[in-house]
């Protein structure tokens, strides 16, 4: 009897879409299933009223997004509607900003760094680039720093006014918990801050343009995930389907109930929530001239872990006269804020932010609250130690795409697990060549 379709993709995500769209280059049928009422996922980006608001990743890097920017050229998007956001990330201490966070010129700067911390960077960022080939992204579980955390390779300042506020802040992670290797890799993949990019109408632009070159139901929840003896059964809002090949372009413990013979590995992958608070404004605020981001450390403010002013990353990004900034959550405080109102969180997040951006309060128009129960994938000990087992594994019938097949916190993880998993698929004397 044959199979209802012959791939079906679960997440309209960018890995899902990728994958999508890089198995229907092969000559494959796709259908993609979307929960939610849009597509996007964490890269979803909210137009309205004339302000263009990324509720979750905000930039993408000139180097070191490969697969990103093959998928860019493959789909004929023209190179200058990804702009470079041409500003600097700022730290804060000592009651003010330090500027050029991630450029080669805090060397002597400090850009918020004592003499020793900028040391012991040299040693660490010049030891690794040395053995650059060893910190390969794609294989996150072979550097030479195995499982060490962060903050085991880390210390005092180092640790403090950098390294914590870039993986905590930005990337969500717990430093004793997350290792370092990966982390390490992802840094020296993408180089300086300042060369950073952001898609000119939105980080959703990849996700557009590839639904529409490939079928996509959204609004449709699958429940369950199954294999069977020639392929995969789901069940898709309330209707039993089978197909030749699922892949699953969810987060690491959706797939895990979705598909109760998941791997190890899946199982072992760990997110922690996130929460960003997006703010209209009815100006711009003059603060931090000259930077697109303020990185805020732990041990500085336990509650508010950075600033993103959207209205720099590109003029067109707010109407005229107006201003747009995005303040992130600290990793501890997400867990007091989860279960908060909207309103709550964006009450104590412009109550801590107004020290670093004196006038927001007055300046605010409105709020929106972005909660990610999976925020970014962390890269723990005992997820490094199953990962080569999952990555050497014969094709199945259930696969696997994310940010998390690499444990890379980037949408370039996304996209280049779909480039992978397509791979993996095509080498396959047949889609269901093995089950699991």
């Amino acid at each position: 009897m044959s199979p209802d379709l012959d791939v079906a993709v679960v997440g309209a995500g960018i890995a899902g879409l990728a994958t999508a769209f890089r198995l229907r280059a092969q000559g494959r049928s796709v259908h993609v299933f979307e929960a939610a009422e849009d597509i996007g996922g964490r890269m979803r980006t909210v137009h309205r009223d004339g302000f263009i608001a990324d509720t979750g990743a905000e930039m993408i890097g000139t180097t070191g997004y490969p697969a990103t920017w093959r998928l860019i050229d493959d789909l004929r998007l023209c190179h200058d509607d990804i702009p470079l956001i041409g500003a600097d990330l700022a730290m804060w201490r000592d009651d003010r900003a330090h500027r050029h966070v991630g450029d080669p010129r805090a060397l002597l700067t400090g850009a918020g760094l004592g003499v020793a911390a900028r040391l012991d960077l040299i040693a660490l960022l010049g030891g690794a680039a040395a053995r650059r080939r060893a910190y390969d992204v794609d294989a996150p579980e072979a550097t030479p720093l195995g499982t060490r955390t962060i903050a085991e390779i880390s210390h005092g300042d180092l640790h403090d006014y950098l390294l914590q506020p870039l993986a905590g802040g930005y990337f969500g992670w717990d430093t004793a918990e997350a290792c370092a290797g990966p982390f390490v890799s992802h840094l020296l993949a993408v180089g300086a801050t300042k060369t950073f990019r952001t898609y000119r109408e939105g980080m959703d632009t990849l996700a557009r343009r590839l639904a529409e070159q490939v079928e996509v139901s959204t609004g449709v929840p699958v429940r369950e995930v199954a294999t069977t003896g020639t392929g995969a059964r789901l069940v898709a809002d309330r209707t039993p389907l089978t197909a030749r090949t699922v892949v699953l372009a969810v987060p690491a413990p959706v797939a895990a109930d979705l598909h109760p013979g998941a791997p190890e590995y899946v199982r072992l992958c760990r997110y922690r929530p996130m929460i960003k608070v997006v703010c209209p404004l009815s100006r711009p605020l003059d603060a931090l001239p000259g930077s697109f981001a303020l990185a805020v450390p732990e041990v500085e403010n336990e509650v508010l872990a950075g600033v993103v002013f959207d209205d720099r990353k590109h003029l067109g990004r707010v109407p005229a006269g107006r201003g747009m900034v995005s303040l992130v959550v600290s990793p501890g405080a997400v867990r007091d804020l989860i279960g908060a109102s909207d309103d709550e969180i964006s009450r104590t997040l412009v109550a801590h932010a107004e020290q670093y951006l004196p006038g927001l309060a007055h300046a605010l128009r409105d709020t929106a609250v972005t909660r990610f129960e999976h925020g970014l994938p962390m890269p723990t000990a005992a997820a490094l130690a199953a990962r080569a087992e999952f990555a050497d594994r014969a094709p199945a019938a259930v696969e696997y795409v994310g940010d998390w097949y690499t444990l890379r916190p980037s949408s370039e993880a996304a996209v280049r697990s779909a480039e992978l998993v397509a791979e993996r698929l095509s080498t396959a004397d047949s889609p269901a060549v093995a089950r699991g």
